[in-house]
């Protein structure tokens, strides 16, 4: 560790604001505790929950400024009690914060390998869709092969992510979207129908697609009105998982209609999850999605790699919900 710098370049919020607060400044380097690696950053992914912190929602205690939810990069230097994890190794990383520098410290046990077939740049696009993803669509929504599944939308980062997942195993991707660009892109991923949200009516798609029956599984990003319209496209026994609620967060349920159709609504977010949850999921994660990874059946879509500089622009490109996958902040270009 003789060979680190005493200081990074990072990324913070200087007070709550639109993106012009976003501030590259110098910072002390943090050396790794007891099981954790230190990561020289290749690139860092851009993720809506950094559009909260910086607009002044409050951050867990103890969680640093700087924003950054998730990395890829080079491991440097090791703390103690590290098992698995070798200096040289190339990693992606679910992170707490700190991903926007050039240097961060991640625990090991929420590190990922990435694979040889997979860019170390591009690899910042995985860990926060990863997770999301495998906990919400394949644990709580139980999607399975044979299953139909409506994902809302789909053309976003872990939309488009959930898409190649679940046709990876072997469901049907029913996927909406806004446009006729993202509308493109949802068709050249595969599914089995993109339905656009400005000229058409998804439940009366779903109804037709597939004959009355509904889907069995809808992962919602909207809520707002959505909520009622996704229980009238499911099917017997459906799941309904919320991310997030664009829309907003209070809505008006039929229960009679979740009762006859014995349908269970759940909903989960991923940054106050406890270390030992995270590292369960990664556990999983390992197993089952990086196989998909390696082979190419699932790919990070990455719609723009900006320098670490131009991070107010990234944060502007996300809020304008104009890009099709993922926004990435490029910190060490060699990689």
């Amino acid at each position: 560790m003789n060979a680190l710098p005493d200081t990074l370049r990072a990324v913070i919020a200087r007070e709550p604001g639109g993106p012009e607060v976003l501030t590259l400044i110098e910072r002390p380097l943090t050396r790794p505790g007891a099981g954790e690696v230190l990561i020289r950053v290749a690139a860092a992914g851009v993720n809506r929950p950094d559009l909260m912190q910086r607009s002044g929602i409050p951050i867990p205690p103890g969680i640093t400024d700087v924003l950054g939810l998730e990395v890829s990069g080079t491991v440097v230097a090791l703390g103690s009690d590290v098992v698995g994890v070798a200096v040289g190794d190339r990693l992606m990383a679910l992170l707490n914060g700190g991903g926007y520098a050039e240097l961060c410290v991640a625990r090991a046990d929420q590190c990922l390998p990435v694979p040889a077939e997979l860019s170390l740049i591009d690899a910042a696009g995985v860990p926060e869709a990863a997770f999301t993803v495998w906990h919400n669509l394949f644990e709580l929504g139980r999607l399975q092969a044979g299953d139909t599944v409506l994902i809302h939308g789909a053309a976003s980062g872990v939309g488009s992510f959930a898409v190649q997942c679940a046709r990876a195993a072997g469901a049907r991707v029913i996927a909406t979207a806004g446009g006729a660009q993202k509308i493109a892109m949802l068709e050249a991923l595969g599914v089995w129908r993109a339905v656009d949200r400005h000229t058409e009516d998804f439940a009366a798609v779903i109804e037709a697609c597939t004959e009355g029956r509904g889907v069995d599984v809808v992962l919602d990003n909207v809520g707002g009105s959505y909520v009622a319209r996704n229980l009238q496209a499911m099917a017997m026994g459906g799941r309904h998982v919320s991310l997030s609620f664009l829309q907003g967060a209070k809505v008006e349920v039929d229960l009679q209609t979740v009762m006859r159709k014995g349908l269970s609504l759940t909903s989960s977010t991923l940054r106050p999850k406890s270390p030992e949850e995270k590292a369960r999921l990664a556990a999983c994660i390992r197993e089952h999605v990086l196989p998909w990874l390696a082979s190419g059946q699932v790919r990070p879509q990455i719609h723009a790699r900006l320098p670490l500089d131009q991070a107010a622009e990234a944060h502007r490109l996300l809020e304008s919900n104009a890009n099709l996958g993922k926004v990435l902040l490029i910190i060490d270009a060699l990689s």
